[in-house]
């Protein structure tokens, strides 16, 4: 049986069924409500702790692999997520426009893979926390380029970034 329920009205609408309808049927298959949901949760995705640009510039606020530490004061849901840590951040500042504006929120996989043309954020050893693209890493520098023309591209030695992570999301 598909959903939304073929029975239909007289008038043609389909038919929905009652909570009390539904609550017999979960009884009779041995089943919860929380089963009855579980498909709907999961595309709903796992929430990320959502921090701002201004606490991400805080001493001691991430851990050495690029994870905050505690939690953010709101959380926003990223869908699909398995057993991947994720975390958002509020961008602030116009360096990433235009397509990340200030107050977008992107999601930040600290555990994936970074490569050339990727959009990560970066923290230099000095607590500088930016969203840039990956314009090149090697052994002697890591370049980090803003889609705003207006900015220039920052080149680090490698013991100046503490770490990159991958942006995998952004609201528009």
């Amino acid at each position: 049986m598909g959903w939304p329920p073929r029975a239909s009205r007289a008038d043609g609408r389909p038919r929905w069924p009652s909570t009390e309808s539904l609550a017999r049927v979960l009884d009779v298959v041995c089943s919860g409500f929380d089963d009855f949901a579980a498909p709907i949760d999961a595309r709903q995705g796992a929430a990320a702790p959502l921090i701002g640009f201004a606490q991400a510039g805080r001493d001691g606020y991430f851990d050495d692999a690029g994870f905050p530490l505690g939690q953010g004061c709101e959380e926003v849901r990223f869908p699909g997520l398995g057993t991947e840590t994720v975390y958002a951040l509020e961008i602030s500042g116009d360096s990433m426009e235009p397509a990340y504006r200030a107050g977008a929120r992107i999601i930040v996989a600290p555990g994936a893979e970074v490569k050339k043309g990727d959009r990560v954020v970066a923290k230099t050893t000095g607590g500088e926390v930016m969203a840039k693209v990956l314009e090149r890493k090697n052994s002697r520098t890591i370049a980090l380029a803003s889609l705003n023309p207006d900015y220039p591209t920052r080149e680090f030695k490698p013991g100046e970034i503490a770490w990159i992570a991958r942006i995998l999301w952004a609201s528009q």
